[in-house]
């Protein structure tokens, strides 16, 4: 049997607009985001309203996309990228999916992915906001960035001039009941006038600036095993 194909990204909302079901989706879900855990926000004025943006981060845990979605502005709509191989395959999550959006399909079975370029150009044409982890897989440890950068976010940025904003997460490699984690928002970096090597650079060195220095807090730790590992 043929393996399921890629979906286009017109199949997918995506745009500046967020749409009616992700607005819904949040009304339960951030509250339930903050019964779970504390999120400390740092620098939440640094986000851009009036502009779009490419949006890099630290990799830890599952949390950190939802925390992301959860602290940024519905508007302009934060995209993530993702594998779509397994979700095609499921009726109801790939429904969901296409319902509230924020996401931008990647071949992986694809190097280089250059349907994946269209499909962010087209996010960022549209006045979306796309959001990746640069390191490409989840960092080994809090407070360190060990993987080196991959350069895709700085093609995205300088082919359509626009600024990269860092966000260092902080606390999320190890999870449990009403634990304190942070996210600490930078200055954005223009692309303009930067060359693919120069923006990289520049974003690596702001994001180890971010990054704090990490010490477990102690106390008792509800529900470790389960929240940390529940996706």
């Amino acid at each position: 049997m043929p393996a399921p194909s890629q979906p286009s990204a017109d199949l997918l909302p995506v745009q500046r607009r967020a749409t009616l079901a992700y607005r819904a989706l949040r009304l339960w879900a951030v509250p339930l985001l903050h019964l779970l855990f504390r999120i400390d926000v740092e620098g939440r004025h640094r986000i851009p309203t009036d502009r779009n943006y490419v949006l890099i981060a630290n990799h830890l845990n599952w949390l950190d996309s939802f925390a992301i979605l959860a602290e940024f502005p519905a508007e302009p709509r934060v995209h993530f990228l993702g594998d779509t191989t397994i979700l095609i395959t499921r009726r109801f999550q790939w429904a969901m999916v296409k319902s509230v959006a924020g996401f931008i399909p990647v071949n992986r079975k694809l190097s280089p992915d250059t349907v994946l370029f269209d499909h962010v150009n087209r996010c960022l044409q549209r006045g979306g906001v796309v959001a990746l982890y640069p390191e490409g897989n989840y960092g080994p440890a809090e407070g360190e960035l060990l993987l080196p950068f991959k350069k895709g976010f700085a093609h995205f940025a300088i082919d359509n001039r626009v600024p990269v904003l860092p966000v260092a997460l902080s606390g999320m490699k190890d999870l449990w009941l009403r634990k304190s984690v942070r996210m600490i928002v930078g200055e954005p970096i223009e692309s303009t006038g930067q060359t693919v090597d120069s923006l990289v650079a520049a974003s690596e060195v702001r994001m180890r600036e971010l990054l704090p220095t990490y010490q477990d807090p102690g106390g008792v730790k509800l529900l470790r095993h389960r929240l940390t590992h529940l996706f």
